[in-house]
């Protein structure tokens, strides 16, 4: 669907996060509209932040979540025989795996999921409860990794350390969905009336190597082990937000196939090529002397575990290369 084109339907949005304005400008959506009958409602459970929560604030901020969806619930309830709920969270609820096996729309969600995953997936299962109680059906739409305008990651951030964390023997294969493209495959959902849970990313990866020679970065390899012991230090002593467990999300594939998307007409604007360009474009505008963030947001970059654990990394190589 091509921006400013009206859609039989109106389609309201709920949630916060750059997907919200993608949503908008695509699809004509309203985020602060009302529910009626005959209205298609977007609810974004994970649109482009994917901010950790500190360990003090989880029970909270769960409450927070689970609070906001009950609403949500409640609001569609008494348009229940006309109205269509399409959720929008992440393809982390599906686990992040060392093989390249791309997920499919039938895979589901992890069983051992840890740390900010696992926060998204306890949402994602609440909120289909509760439509459920009330008699609305809904499809939930997981993304691969976002990017765009506004959209600040764990995974971006991950782009402006001095180096890519890379676990010893695994070369990770890359992959991304803009958000006008996650928007644009709603708008097909609700237009060919898909009621089942599907995944969307660009069509196919970027091999390691790859994303290296186009970004001019090269890799940190560090024993998974290690890896992870540095995160979690990191966490426990609070120089780092977001648990150590995220860090296999930045180490590991957690790839998707679109097929049944593609199936239904629905046809991306930007590949993978194309948005790893933009999150190299994002980054080159905020980075300062040897690949750090200059100004008051330097610290910001070990806001993404990986990043943190990259730069502790190099930092170990140098030493040793200095004891030699």
């Amino acid at each position: 669907m091509s921006d400013g084109e009206v859609r039989s339907r109106r389609t309201v949005v709920r949630g916060t996060g750059p997907l919200v304005g993608a949503l908008a400008r695509v699809l004509g959506a309203e985020p602060d509209g009302s529910v009626e009958a005959g209205t298609d409602v977007v609810v974004v459970l994970a649109g482009g932040t994917f901010a950790p929560v500190p360990p003090s604030r989880v029970a909270e901020h769960q409450a927070e979540r689970y609070t906001a969806v009950d609403a949500i619930a409640a609001e569609v309830a008494p348009h229940a025989d006309d109205v269509r709920v399409v959720v929008v969270s992440s393809a982390v609820t599906l686990g992040a795996r060392p093989d390249a096996t791309p997920l499919g729309d039938d895979a589901p969600v992890a069983v051992a999921l840890d740390g900010t995953a696992l926060l998204l997936a306890m949402v994602e299962a609440h909120l289909r409860e509760a439509l459920d109680a009330v008699g609305v059906r809904s499809a939930t739409l997981r993304t691969a990794p976002l990017v765009g305008p506004g959209v600040d990651t764990m995974i971006t951030r991950h782009f402006e350390a001095p180096r890519l964390l890379a676990v010893r023997g695994h070369a990770r294969s890359w992959q991304f969905v803009h958000v006008d493209d996650v928007a644009s495959a709603v708008g097909v959902m609700l237009d060919q009336d898909v009621r089942s849970d599907h995944v969307v990313g660009a069509p196919g990866a970027l091999a390691l190597a790859h994303v290296l020679a186009v970004s001019g970065m090269r890799a940190v390899e560090l024993p998974e082990s290690t890896a992870l012991s540095v995160a979690e230090r990191l966490h426990r002593a609070g120089v780092l937000p977001a648990p150590a467990a995220d860090l296999g999300y930045v180490v590991h594939d957690w790839t998707v196939e679109p097929a049944g998307l593609l199936a239904v007409g629905w046809e991306p604007a930007w590949s993978n090529e194309d948005c790893l360009g933009v999150v190299l474009d994002d980054v080159r505008g905020r980075f300062g002397v040897a690949g750090r963030r200059v100004g008051g947001r330097d610290a910001a970059a070990f806001g993404a575990v990986g990043a943190a654990v990259a730069l502790l990394g190099t930092a170990a190589v140098r030493r040793q290369l200095r004891r030699r």
